[in-house]
């Protein structure tokens, strides 16, 4: 339980990680390319949302199996 654990605590830094990581980057792009977004019908920051739904889930779905593994690892 101990290793699977450790695995969700990586797993979901480095969600958060690739989250902050994109976004920054697509700020700077948006910041120095202006141009080549405003030939997008979606706006600039649309990538940056699909991102941070993606990561949600899977740290949403990390933090409940390590509550799970909390509440049932303790017991048996």
């Amino acid at each position: 339980m101990k290793k699977l654990n450790i695995f969700l605590n990586i797993l979901i830094g480095a969600f958060v990680g690739v989250f902050v990581g994109h976004g920054i980057y697509v700020c700077w792009d948006f910041k120095t390319h202006p141009d080549l977004y405003a030939a997008w019908s979606a706006p600039w920051y649309t990538s940056i949302l699909a991102y941070g739904a993606a990561a949600l889930a899977v740290v949403v779905v990390a933090v409940v199996a390590k509550i799970v593994i909390k509440k049932y690892g303790s017991e048996h």
